[in-house]
């Protein structure tokens, strides 16, 4: 057969290194190289340095498949509820920069925000031998959650309540509420609403953190002998655009407009720009989480840090204590929240 003169041959496929190559190159067993993958104990420093280097010289890289049928995989799988909340990429920051210096990389899996698909994404990261769960503020039952415990080492990352079977890391949300609370009380407001996140799928635990940060704001209501005004809606930017039009449409509106989340109250500050309304001349609008769209100098928005990128930091290495067999009993780490006051807070205007 004719081969055309303008068609130039196909190259052979690159093959992938093996382990036997590394042996080859690093001229130890490959017994010696999987000891040095697992970080095990009895290898000399001098061996470390020496397959270390064929590994970068070769490019080799471990079959994660292959790896979990041996035990390990060295993935852990993170259970994110919504791709679109920006507090979020600081938890995913600070849990892959604990796992920088560690042979772990994180995989993200989008979980929704119903019990029966964060079940689906959690049983596909069971399935696939990943060796732990980081899994951001999960609404599925206690029952359910503890038994996929028993199952795979996990921490939760906002879910407030401790558990034997998992580790835990929350943000002090009473404490937190209660700081924009008794700042906009002290700024002399008497009419400070609040719009929570009212998920209304049927079995939500109420140890939610919208949950616990409405409870917040009730109780320091309460404190300053001032009127609770909720409004149910979500934590996103449709569902506090939403909200605030109901609460700027009333005979006697509120002065303060407490927004359980940033995302939440950007969507207050667009609906307080088309009633014709100004910033905090007219009305005072607050957040929470302290994002990086908070302290945009056009936004400039008063918020709660909960320092998203430590609760990461620390869920991935409670895991890792877990994944490793180095602690038994279970955890439940709560950080304190600061106040960080910016310009879309002011004294209420005169009535």
């Amino acid at each position: 057969m004719a081969t055309d003169p303008e068609v130039e041959p196909a190259l052979p496929a690159a093959r992938r290194a093996t382990i036997a190559d590394v042996a080859g190159r690093a001229n130890v067993s490959t017994a010696a190289v999987s000891k040095v993958l697992r970080n095990a104990y009895g290898v000399s420093p001098a061996m470390q340095e020496r397959v270390r280097a064929a590994i970068a010289e070769l490019g080799y890289r471990p079959h994660a498949a292959a790896r979990g049928m041996r035990g390990q995989t060295y993935t852990i799988g993170v259970l994110i509820p919504d791709l679109r909340n920006p507090f979020f990429p600081e938890l995913i920051e600070g849990i892959t920069d604990h796992f920088a210096g560690t042979d772990y990389q994180a995989l993200l899996g989008p979980g929704g925000s119903t019990p029966e698909s964060q079940a689906r994404i959690t049983e596909a990261m069971i399935d696939r031998r990943m060796d732990g769960l980081i899994m951001i503020a999960p609404v599925l039952p206690r029952s359910q959650l503890e038994a996929t415990a028993r199952t795979i080492p996990t921490v939760t990352i906002g879910r407030h309540g401790r558990s034997s079977d998992f580790d835990a890391v929350v943000d002090d949300d009473i404490t937190g509420a209660g700081l924009i609370v008794d700042h906009l009380a002290a700024l002399g407001h008497r009419r400070i609403a609040h719009i929570e996140h009212r998920d209304t799928t049927r079995g939500i635990p109420t140890t939610m953190p919208q949950t616990v940060r409405a409870e917040g704001y009730r109780q320091a209501m309460q404190r300053h002998n001032l009127e609770v005004d909720v409004v149910s809606s979500t934590y996103s930017e449709q569902g506090g655009y939403t909200a605030a039009r109901d609460l700027l449409s009333r005979p006697a509106r509120p002065t303060a407009i407490f927004a359980g989340a940033d995302v939440a109250a950007i969507g207050v500050l667009n609906a307080v720009h088309e009633a014709g309304l100004r910033i905090p001349d007219d009305i005072s609008v607050a957040g929470y989480d302290n994002t990086t769209v908070a302290a945009m100098g056009p936004i400039s928005l008063t918020s709660v840090d909960q320092d998203g990128h430590l609760m990461g930091t620390n869920a991935a290495r409670l895991l890792l204590e877990r994944v490793e067999g180095k602690r038994r009993r279970s955890v439940l780490l709560s950080l304190s929240p600061t106040l960080m006051p910016r310009r879309s807070t002011a004294p209420p205007p005169p009535d």
